[in-house]
């Protein structure tokens, strides 16, 4: 196990590495700049902005200079917001993103989780149809278009709740509800054949010939083994739901990480792109080798080297 965890951490951080000088390039190479997305300063100001932030020096400079900062914890200044750095920005926009995750993932969790085992214990019953029809379409219809239809029907129509913002708990509710389904669908699916094929193995039979409950045949023997797909399913899931949605975020107005990446990206604040990619990357990497450990002790027959 320590072997394993220790090979994964050390192609994480090489994983990252690559990211971060990828990114950084990228965004060198993209035409324009952090100060010339709005009206055009005079010259000499924008000379001592660039010196300012150390724009003005070669891009091989800037890229080891931004390298020795992010070794010690830096992430630098933001080149928008004016006397804040990225560190704070991210401090004060990752609470509300993690709440919105922490929201969506019970949902997803709860209806997922719900839909797959009434469809796979139904099986090819109409309980069976009707959950695999919910899970299609939260598959196939994109956030963007399930967002706009809630804020119509729930928000401008019946006003239940607000169209955005994130000041009331009324406020949650949308947002996690749509960002939730989104998860729900594949975790519906993935639970609903885990359970299946759980469901027809031997010592199921067994338990049910001893004269087991129903109940106790599911929770007790099939669920631990039916949910070892969603488990490894969760990790990146998990990581995307905690950073936020972009697209959620966007259209409920939400003052998360992922509005915030939107905004610097068409601002092109160089800094906080790269702040952004970091953490996404780095919570990814890690709840990935979550999974795969509480895979591991799930399944004792899977082994860790």
């Amino acid at each position: 196990m320590l072997r394993f965890i220790t090979l994964r951490l050390l192609q994480s951080l090489l994983a990252l590495y690559i990211i971060i000088t990828a990114t950084f390039f990228m965004l060198r190479f993209v035409p324009g700049g952090p100060f010339t997305a709005e009206k055009a300063v005079p010259k000499e100001i924008l000379r001592n902005l660039e010196a300012h932030y150390g724009l003005n020096k070669p891009l091989h400079q800037q890229y080891f200079d931004y390298l020795g900062r992010l070794l010690h914890g830096n992430l630098g200044p933001s080149f928008k917001y004016s006397n804040r750095s990225v560190n704070e920005i991210l401090a004060d926009k990752l609470p509300v993103s993690i709440e919105l995750g922490l929201w969506s993932l019970a949902v997803a969790l709860l209806l997922g989780l719900t839909l797959g085992i009434v469809a796979a214990l139904r099986r090819n019953t109409w309980a069976d149809y009707a959950a695999s029809t919910v899970g299609m379409i939260g598959l196939s219809v994109p956030t963007f278009v399930i967002g706009p239809l809630c804020v119509l029907a729930f928000a401008i129509h019946l006003g239940w709740f607000s169209a955005s913002g994130w000041y009331v708990a009324a406020d949650r509710v949308l947002p996690s509800l749509v960002l939730g389904l989104a998860y729900a669908a594949p975790i519906s699916r993935l639970t609903r054949g885990g359970m299946l094929e759980v469901l027809n193995q031997d010592y199921i039979r067994t338990a049910r010939a001893k004269g087991a409950s129903e109940l106790r045949v599911v929770f007790r023997h099939a669920l631990r083994g039916g949910l070892l797909p969603v488990v490894a399913y969760l990790g990146p899931a998990i990581a995307g739901i905690l950073t936020g949605s972009f697209v959620i975020e966007t259209i409920f107005q939400i003052p998360g990480l992922g509005r915030e990446f939107v905004t610097s990206a068409f601002n092109r604040d160089y800094t906080l792109v790269l702040g952004t990619v970091i953490l996404y990357a780095a919570l990814i990497m890690a709840l990935n080798l979550l999974a795969d450990v509480v895979q591991a002790w799930m399944n004792p027959k899977v082994r860790l080297e």
